[in-house]
């Protein structure tokens, strides 16, 4: 004869095994966090190339490298080569947004390029920090650079010859420097040519007797800024309008940008962005 007691335990235990599994599933969920699921595309990721301006790389350079930081899973190549390449790169589809250091000319814009102005940027006008001349008027530099003033006790300095140091042609920097301070007159032909920034900021600080124009972002204790026209090359005095010599800085893109270039362009001038732009240059925004 079955034992009732067992059969009673029996009975029950189905019961038991399903109040238990409640009350393990009841834990686990108050226990664990639900889960969460990333928006679909939220997070950049992909590769870009940037090619042009070498007044505009090194804040390219610094705006890449934040929003890499911010976004792992991009990748941005910023590359030099003057505005004329930036063009032609952005133009051709050889660089997801090409950079410039200078107004685009009607024939460019004709290539279907879409203009984004990052920043703006001085341009300074360098000797070695020796010289003893401290400013020039905008029509003497122009002399200067056009042949006609070839000594610098001719502006106030020693009896020594003074050597022009300039960019190639095609560089944005000697474009803006020739429409804003040369208008007719040409660079003269004994000028010192150099290819970047950086390589005419090396020849004047080692050359006592030469000049040169640079960028405000390329600005060091090497050399020395001139003022013009008695106002100093300083970001206050180009942001207030009172210094003359000031130019834009650009990406350019082969139509409306899209996709992670879009993100890029929108990053940089955003107030972060811009904040970076504001270490060394002009901010727009």
């Amino acid at each position: 004869m079955p034992n009732k007691k067992i059969t009673k335990w029996a009975a029950m235990l189905p019961a038991f095994i399903v109040l238990g599994l409640a009350l393990v599933l009841a834990g686990c969920a108050q226990s664990a966090p639900a889960p969460t699921t990333p928006p679909s595309g939220s997070e950049p990721s992909g590769e870009i190339a940037l090619a042009g301006s070498t007044t505009v790389q090194p804040v390219a350079e610094r705006l890449a490298n934040s929003f890499m930081s911010l976004h792992p899973g991009v990748n941005i190549v910023v590359q030099g080569g003057g505005s004329s390449v930036g063009v032609k790169s952005a133009a051709e589809g050889i660089a997801d947004i090409g950079t410039a250091s200078r107004e685009l000319k009607q024939s460019e814009h004709d290539l279907g390029l879409v203009v984004h102005i990052i920043a703006r940027d001085g341009i300074a006008i360098v000797a070695h920090p020796s010289q003893t001349v401290t400013t020039l008027a905008k029509e003497q530099v122009k002399g200067i650079y056009a042949g006609e003033i070839t000594r610098w006790s001719e502006v106030g300095g020693a009896d020594e010859e003074i050597h022009i140091v300039a960019r190639e042609e095609g560089s944005g920097t000697r474009g803006a420097f020739e429409e804003m301070v040369m208008g007719d007159a040409l660079i003269a032909a004994t000028a010192i040519l150099q290819p970047s920034n950086g390589a005419i900021r090396t020849t004047v600080a080692g050359d006592p007797d030469a000049i040169g124009f640079l960028s405000f972002g390329y600005i060091d204790p090497s050399v020395k800024t001139l003022a013009i026209d008695g106002i100093e090359a300083t970001v206050e005095n180009a942001q207030n309008g009172t210094y003359p010599v000031v130019r834009p800085l650009l990406f350019l893109t082969k139509g409306q940008p899209a996709g992670l270039a879009k993100e890029f362009i929108d990053y940089c001038l955003s107030p972060e962005g811009q904040a970076i732009v504001a270490e060394d240059y002009i901010p727009v925004n």
